[in-house]
């Protein structure tokens, strides 16, 4: 982890998902890369509303410039190496832009998380990212003074698709000396699966990776929706950091069968780290 990408809005979570870049970066001895993306209506500016050689455009991105280098004059960015960049667009196109051009290893953002209606058809910057994202992106909402994280949760099916987001799970919490627990989520009704099943499907799981069935760190949680058993399957075993791999469903499929990933990430108060199958 040698790049994290920070987008800010100026809001109190994104200065939060700012703090823990830091800690991370130093801990990592990595470069912080900050965006801020100037979100401009098409009806304002017209068809070509991302040309910054526009006079109001130019005048919007020199008061963002302003303000940004006023948001980043923090005490815990002085020893790192910070890139800001400053974008006019739609905030998603430029993350992914900018994770392609520089060779970005990990997204950090904050999130004050959606719900309701705006949940099921706006949605947030934040849930397109995760949906999106090839490369990890670790979630935030509230204020992490010290992240040291000690419990880690891997919320999966432990299907054999989840073998790659498990190894970089698993190197993620051992950078910080982390238990990492495995939680499986069971329902009720025809998703319903024994004990002895599940044991099973985990232990072929870990086979793949050469590790062997440790029950002391598996946790089986009954629950009536997969989101609902991670988070409070979570909030059980006192994790610091939920991990769980997403699939990124667009369009209809998005639609009607949502996003685990995506859900955790809007209701959870714990950070969340999301991992791309």
């Amino acid at each position: 982890m040698k790049k994290i990408l920070v987008p800010v809005d100026f809001s109190t979570p994104s200065e939060n998902a700012l703090k823990v870049a830091a800690k991370l970066a130093q801990k990592n001895n990595a470069e912080l890369h900050v965006l801020h993306v100037i979100e401009l209506a098409e009806s304002l500016f017209g068809a070509e509303q991302f040309n910054v050689n526009d006079e109001q455009i130019i005048f919007f991105m020199k008061l963002a410039k302003k303000r940004f280098s006023q948001f980043l004059d923090k005490d815990y960015l002085k020893d790192i190496k910070t890139t800001e960049h400053v974008e006019p667009g739609s905030t998603s196109v430029a993350i992914s832009e900018l994770v392609d051009e520089n060779q970005i290893d990990m997204i950090v953002m904050g999130s004050s998380g959606v719900s309701g209606i705006e949940e099921i058809v706006i949605g947030s910057n934040t849930e397109k990212v995760v949906r999106h994202s090839k490369i990890p992106v670790l979630v935030v909402k509230n204020e992490i003074k010290d992240i040291n994280i000690k419990n880690a949760v891997f919320a999966s099916n432990f299907e054999i698709e989840n073998l790659e987001p498990y190894k970089k799970a698993k190197k993620f919490a051992d950078s910080f000396s982390a238990k990492m627990h495995m939680l499986y989520v069971n329902l009720p009704g025809n998703q319903f699966s024994s004990t002895s099943e599940i044991h099973e499907q985990m232990r072929v799981f870990l086979n793949k990776v050469e590790m062997p069935l440790d029950r002391k760190f598996i946790e089986i949680f009954n629950d009536y929706t997969i989101q609902e058993g991670v988070l409070n399957g979570s909030e059980y075993l006192k994790a610091d950091l939920i991990i769980i791999p997403t699939h990124g469903r667009k369009g209809l499929s998005h639609f009607f069968n949502g996003s685990i990933g995506e859900d955790v990430v809007n209701h959870s108060e714990l950070p969340v780290l999301t991992l791309k199958i």
